[in-house]
């Protein structure tokens, strides 16, 4: 059974031609995210929304958090739009109105009521807490805070009741963390979460198979350069994976630690257990990164304590929030035969 995962809209519905990709060196980015036929009157920038910041705003994920915002018309009062003193100065157009990208300072949480992170582990240890102290409801998307014991790690389809204690309507004046888990991790259990709840896993054994999304833009970048090298003849240019990245598949270029492990698996593992409460539940995992541009894929095998059947998984799948189900076994047959023509 295929089973797609749809929340981690960072990796999945994203168009190869992402903006993220010549942002960098523009000096001024169109970023709209409309259909052009779109009739519906847009409810995005309404006075009684929050006031939203985006940290790392020029990055592959900050450009997919503005599409996010946008494709489901979230209400906010205003944006501010941050990043990198290198970045300062530059300007965008989101939905239709011009914004300049300012510095990222402490000062600019001042204001702010949601604070988007995704600008690297070591700015967000060093801001995070800043904007948290200014009133911000800060969600980080970096490994910073993911294993303190009193961020609550969320995903939102998953475990929304981790953040009851938080205030997420309106200004309250008092901050919050929220830390959202490693890619690898939303994808899985978006899936493994519905069938966990009925009949209990004990034990999943996990594979992954990332793309070049997951490690930024500049990895992007890489990829399709060392392609285009490789095609030619040339010796690939390697910054970002140290080793050649194109028609390749290698181990995560995660560290390895002392267990074997490498980091991306350990993500894994210890942030399944933290969501789930079960510090009990067998998690093994192999992340494997695979030189595509985007989208993820993960094959999961569970051991459950109850009885499940197919037919009763399946149903629990199609009504889960945010998973669609793909089982078109014939068309999957016909593909791949195809494929070997």
């Amino acid at each position: 059974m295929q089973v797609t995962a749809s929340a981690h809209r960072v990796h999945l519905f994203s168009p190869s031609s992402s903006p993220a990709l010549s942002l960098p060196s523009a000096k001024h980015c169109r970023c709209r995210y409309r259909n052009a036929a779109a009739t519906t009157v847009r409810m995005g920038l309404r006075e009684d929304g929050p006031s939203v910041a985006v940290v790392g705003v020029t990055g592959a994920v900050g450009q997919e958090f503005l599409r996010v915002l946008s494709d489901r018309d979230f209400p906010y009062r205003n944006i501010r739009l941050l990043a990198s003193r290198r970045s300062a100065g530059k300007r965008l157009t989101f939905e239709d109105r011009e914004y300049t990208i300012e510095e990222l300072r402490p000062e600019s949480f001042e204001g702010i009521d949601i604070a988007l992170f995704s600008a690297g582990g070591s700015i967000s240890k060093e801001f995070g807490p800043v904007a948290v102290e200014r009133g911000s409801i800060v969600v980080d998307n970096s490994s910073a805070f993911r294993m303190v014991p009193e961020v609550p790690l969320v995903i939102p389809e998953v475990n929304p009741g981790a953040m009851a204690h938080i205030n997420l309507k309106g200004r309250s004046g008092k901050g919050a963390l929220i830390a959202n888990p490693n890619c690898s991790t939303i994808i899985c259990l978006m899936a493994a979460t519905p069938l966990h709840r009925h009949a209990k896993v004990v034990r999943m054994v996990v594979s992954t198979y990332q793309a070049a999304s997951g490690a930024g833009a500049a990895a992007m970048e890489e990829l399709l350069q060392q392609t285009h090298e490789v095609l030619d003849g040339k010796q690939p240019t390697c910054k970002i994976f140290k080793q050649q990245y194109a028609f390749n598949l290698f181990s995560h270029n995660a560290a390895v630690l002392s267990n074997g492990y490498n980091e991306e698996e350990m993500k894994l593992v210890k942030e399944t257990r933290k969501i789930w409460n079960d510090m009990d539940v067998k998690v093994t995992a192999t992340c494997i990164r695979v030189p595509v541009m985007r989208a993820h894929a993960e094959s999961v095998n569970l051991q459950f304590e109850k009885p499940l059947d197919e037919d009763t998984a399946r149903r629990i799948l199609e009504g889960a929030a945010g998973v669609t189900v793909i089982d078109d076994r014939i068309q999957s047959l016909s593909y791949a035969l195809g494929c070997v023509k």
